[in-house]
Formats: C-alpha cells, sequence, structure tokens
C-alpha cells in the first residue's frame, strides 16, 4: 500500500459538490489502469475491538465537514492530506486478517469518500466473510436521499451508526455511540422497510459496555 500522501491531482480538482449540505465528494478517475477511484485514508487498524462486536478491521478516511465539538478525532477533519490508498489494496489488506470478522469505515466522514468505499465494500462482500459497518454524521434518510455513490455504498453495509456527536448528548454507557442521538440501524431491514429500523442483536445494542 501506498505510504505517501494522496498527491494534489488526486484531490482538489476532483472535488464534487453533493447533494448533502454542499459535502465535498472525494472522486478520481483511473488513470492507465487500476481502480476508478482512490480514498484519502487516515489510518487502518487491524484488531479493533471498539467499533463493533468482535475483533474487526477499521479504516478511518481523512476528511469530515462535521466538525463536531468534541469529537475524539479531529486529525481526520481536513480534506487536504490523507494516505493514497485503492480499494483493491485496502481489500487485500484486510483478507490478509484471518481472525477478522467485520470491517467498519470510520473517520472522518466515509460518505463523503462513498465511490471508493463502495467500491472496497463491493469487493468485501464478494468475499462473503465479514460484516460491514459504517460511522457517520448523517442519517439514514440523508443518506437514502443523498448521491448514486452514497446510496451505493450504503447497499452494501451491514450495520450504520449515524448520527453527529452532540456533546451535551455524550453518554459513556451507550455502546458503540458516542451520544444518545446516535442509532445503531440494520441497513438492509432499513432499505427493504423504506425507513431506519434499528438493530435487535443483542451484540450491537445490549444495554451497556
Amino acid at each position: 500500500m501506498s505510504s505517501t500522501k494522496l498527491p494534489a491531482e488526486h484531490r482538489a480538482p476532483f472535488i464534487q459538490e453533493g447533494t448533502l449540505a454542499g459535502t465535498p465528494l472525494v472522486s478520481v478517475p483511473a488513470s492507465g489502469g487500476g481502480s476508478a477511484v482512490f480514498l484519502a485514508q487516515n489510518g487502518f487498524v487491524a484488531d479493533s475491538i471498539v467499533d463493533g462486536p468482535g475483533l474487526r478491521c477499521t479504516l478511518f478516511v481523512q476528511g469530515c465537514p462535521h466538525a463536531c465539538p468534541g469529537c475524539h478525532n479531529p486529525a481526520t477533519w481536513p480534506f487536504e492530506g490523507g494516505v493514497a490508498a485503492e480499494p483493491a489494496e485496502l481489500a487485500a489488506r484486510v483478507a490478509a486478517q484471518p481472525l477478522c470478522a467485520g470491517v467498519t469505515f470510520s473517520g472522518g466522514e466515509p460518505f463523503c469518500q462513498a465511490e471508493a468505499l463502495a467500491e472496497l465494500a463491493a469487493r468485501l462482500r464478494a468475499a462473503g466473510r465479514w460484516e460491514l459497518a459504517a460511522y457517520t454524521g448523517y442519517t439514514y434518510e440523508e443518506l437514502a436521499a443523498g448521491t448514486a455513490a452514497q446510496r451505493r455504498l450504503l447497499s452494501f453495509l451491514d450495520i450504520l451508526v449515524d448520527g453527529p456527536f452532540i456533546e451535551a448528548r455524550r453518554n459513556l454507557t451507550l455502546r458503540f455511540c458516542g451520544s444518545e442521538n446516535q442509532r445503531i440501524l440494520n441497513v438492509p431491514k432499513s432499505l427493504a422497510a423504506g425507513g431506519a429500523v434499528w438493530e435487535s442483536a443483542a451484540r450491537w445494542v445490549k444495554g451497556s459496555r
């Protein structure tokens, strides 16, 4: 995987305006083969136990428009910077972790890089080995009405933890959430129902940590 910063030509010239409050969406056309898109990665953790149940791989993307007060990862806010990563490279990195049972997309704001993450999610879904989850500062309703790439990424997920972190509603007893406004949603059931459906599995929503 590349250890260099995301080149400038892979950033600003290709930023498009999304439908969600003018959110920048990073989309990088392929040049001479390879993946159709790159993403700006902030970090990768191969053995997380805090971003969902079980041992998981967590990908932190670079860039977030929400800037939530009290955010635990403000270094991911700037859209400038990050490490260039191709979906195929990241999929291979996940596959190299034999004990990993799930993959979580975090950030930063994953849905600002929906095109690249959808390609990664498609590769992981095709392998059929991992539960796919994502954290987002948007609501499910906003994403369901968002761009085609955002809706495509949503379609590959099992779990969505939605909503911005609200410091005044911070609750340390919540499981896999930071504030009481955030929801843990079952994405396939939500898509089938045409509206948000809470996840009911105890492994995700058991009352306290």
